[in-house]
């Protein structure tokens, strides 16, 4: 049983439904600033002379900073509580985010600029930071757990999907200013959310009393030599190399295979809402099994839906094919926050998942910039190479499965109350 779990149900249930709120708050922000920071970028109103080349710039400084997450986590990993910490990154999230928005063509943009950093420094809190400290509320038992776990991955696709198309909206609206404004009042409402959250010691089986945090090459060390960690971060970044592609992918598909304006935006839209459904229906019915093993059969999932997305012959049978893909891609991440929270060592729970999420962020932008390159190969060549990609991540992950299965120590007791214990007993749950 989580030892940092609520006896009590209904006090455990509505912990969650907190964490799903303050989670979606700050993931909206998150998911949505860049589009926010480029519509005020290129608005008349900030009078800026390179509207676009600004915005994008801005963009990539709100991203990059989160490769310097796993600084942040090894402080979160030493916590006792880590909600101060965590209140504090969101609400510095929003006031940094509030401070480039007002300063953006009032003051030098440099200096915008170094607020939207400094907003970028924390969102990898936002993301990894937040969702290590999920197993401490969930609940006992595994079919508790992965419930959870597909609630966490229903506020990343809310965040994702709902969090751009409301921006947008409220610029379309409003302006682009009142639009990011209310985007960093979101961040600051999720701080206030997660101060209600339960008090609760280290989120993961603690390290002896006394002991730091491993530091973060420990920790690289660490997931390279667990198979399941190891397997997971493999099929992550490949996955996001192909996921970052996929934007631009769509934009150039959309306008082969019709020629209404806004098709390819409506291709990522579809793409969106089938991640949200798939989000939903994994908290509806919770994975079953070893994660590690469930993430390489969803990543082949993910490649046979970017073939499907290749071969479509239509707009229809393309938006339908998007809608897979994004519905695919759901119960493969819900597999691999299960893995993190499973086979995280103690001492860098949170370093493990800030790491991964850090490096799935670099890995999606990287996407973007080569398909963007290479935009001239066509939207079926691109999405040919996703594809290549997420089965080569499934192939190898298999393999390693395979090749070291037997050397793999379990890190955590199996759970009489798995959901598929008698079955084939081997799911675990945080002991």
């Amino acid at each position: 049983m989580n030892a940092y779990a609520r006896t009590d149900p209904t006090a455990g249930r509505a912990a969650l439904a907190r964490y799903v709120a303050a989670a979606t708050l700050v993931r909206a922000a998150d998911g949505a600033a860049a589009v926010g920071l480029v519509l005020l970028a290129v608005s008349p109103g900030a009078h800026l002379a390179h509207g676009a080349r600004t915005g994008g710039l801005l963009a990539a400084g709100l991203t990059a900073p989160h490769l310097l997450g796993p600084l942040a986590a090894r402080r979160l990993d030493r916590a006792g509580d880590g909600r101060g910490l965590l209140a504090g990154a969101f609400a510095l999230y929003g006031a940094a985010l509030d401070a480039g928005a007002l300063l953006l063509g009032r003051a030098p943009t440099p200096v915008a600029g170094a607020a939207v950093v400094v907003a970028g420094a924390c969102g990898p809190l936002l993301t990894g930071g937040l969702s290590s400290r999920l197993a401490a509320i969930a609940g006992p038992g595994a079919a508790a757990q992965r419930r959870a776990e597909g609630w966490d991955a229903v506020t990343y696709g809310l965040g994702g999907t709902a969090g751009p198309a409301l921006v947008a909206g409220l610029a379309a609206i409003a302006s682009p200013l009142s639009a990011t404004l209310a985007l960093a009042a979101a961040a600051g409402a999720g701080a206030l959310v997660t101060l209600t959250l339960p008090a609760v010691g280290r989120a993961a089986p603690a390290a002896p009393a006394g002991a730091e945090p491993l530091p973060l090459g420990d920790t690289l060390r660490a997931v390279a030599a667990s198979g399941p960690l190891r397997r997971v971060t493999l099929a992550t970044l490949l996955t996001a190399l192909s996921g970052g592609a996929l934007s631009v992918v769509a934009v150039v598909l959309g306008a082969a295979l019709s020629p209404r304006a806004g098709a390819g935006a409506t291709l990522v839209a579809a793409f969106g809402l089938g991640n949200l459904a798939g989000s939903l229906l994994v908290t509806a019915r919770p994975l079953r099994g070893e994660p590690d093993a469930a993430g390489i059969r969803w990543v082949a999932a993910i490649g046979a839906a970017y073939a499907l997305c290749a071969l479509a012959p239509t707009y229809p049978l393309a938006l339908a094919a998007f809608a897979v893909a994004g519905g695919v891609n759901a119960p493969f991440f819900a597999a691999t926050l299960a893995a993190r929270s499973e086979h995280a060592p103690p001492g860098a729970r949170a370093q493990v998942f800030v790491a991964l999420a850090g490096a799935k962020v670099a890995m999606a932008a990287a996407g973007t910039a080569l398909a963007g390159a290479a935009a001239g190969l066509g939207p079926r060549a691109l999405l040919a190479a996703g594809t290549a990609l997420a089965l080569g991540a499934a192939a190898g992950a298999g393999l390693d499965r395979r090749l070291t299965a037997a050397g793999d120590e379990p890190t955590r007791a199996p759970s009489r109350d798995a959901p598929d214990a008698g079955a084939a007993g081997h799911s675990r749950t945080i002991a």
